[in-house]
């Protein structure tokens, strides 16, 4: 098991009228360059650690690549003892792979995604037009949304010690554990999810339940789209935008999924209630 990205701090802890020094656990964030044939296509703020999968996910998400094959090699550039050397990934194509660079980004030299603020798609349409709706294969069990949420709690280990970041997990319908990531950005830690069950050719994950720390955003439901995640559940509220993207793609989006409890936004039809 990879060592966590942590850094030890001293901070000043204030109880009511006395203060006190002492070690503090903070997860690290730093940036992460991605390049693709030597060109730098985006910069984003993250936890160190998985960089691969985070940057498979990523162009995956944004329709760089379709698939694992379109990658030959990725690598950390630079010299072994290099500052910054870790913060830096070079993408190599496969010979013959036609990767599908926005435009925008070849003219500016980075790209602008919906986790900058900026959505990356100019429409929803544009977006179901590349994936299409969302299929789903069985059917959840009454208890998975627990599951997934139980999964997601019992294994985020930056999270138990830092409080400081956010998790993505993903669980079968069945309810079985697949893996979860964590990362300071909600949307790094589903890319780096995604970018996972990329290098175990595991697409499309159409029998599971992706479950996320904090608010459900566009993003999310973006990325869930394009790797055909048909239930996601999150802990706290989704974003307009995200419910409309899931009801139109066929997602079933949850939020404040506590205990036997959540409001449903969309795609209702494809959870089953438990029995009492």
């Amino acid at each position: 098991m990879p060592p966590l990205a942590l850094r030890t701090l001293q901070v000043t802890r204030i109880t009511g009228a006395s203060r006190a020094l002492a070690d503090d656990e903070l997860v690290v964030e730093e940036p992460l360059e991605i390049r693709v044939d030597g060109e730098t296509l985006a910069v984003t703020m993250r936890t160190p650690g998985n960089d691969r999968e985070l940057a498979l996910g990523f162009l995956f998400a944004e329709g760089v690549i379709a698939s694992i094959d379109d990658v030959s090699a990725i690598a950390h550039c630079g010299r072994t003892g290099d500052e910054g050397r870790g913060n830096t990934l070079e993408v190599t194509p496969s010979p013959g792979a036609r990767l599908r660079l926005p435009e925008a980004a070849m003219h500016r030299g980075t790209l602008t995604t919906s986790a900058c603020g900026v959505c990356g798609r100019r429409s929803i349409d544009d977006l179901l037009a590349r994936c299409g709706p969302v299929k789903s294969v069985g059917e959840p069990s009454p208890g998975v949304l627990r599951a997934a949420l139980d999964a997601l709690r019992e294994t985020q280990r930056l999270f138990a010690r830092t409080g400081g970041c956010h998790g993505a997990a993903l669980v079968t319908f069945e309810g079985e554990h697949v893996a979860t990531f964590e990362d300071v950005g909600r949307h790094n830690a589903v890319d780096k999810l995604v970018g996972s069950r990329l290098l175990e050719r595991a697409l499309p994950l159409d029998r599971h339940v992706l479950a996320v720390s904090g608010r459900t955003s566009f993003e999310i439901v973006q990325k869930a789209a394009v790797a055909g995640i048909p239930v996601v559940a999150g802990i706290s509220a989704a974003s307009s935008l995200a419910v409309e993207v899931a009801r139109r793609a066929g997602i079933t989006l949850v939020g404040f999924a506590r205990g036997d409890s959540c409001v449903v936004y969309a795609g209702a039809e494809r959870l089953r209630l438990e029995e009492r």
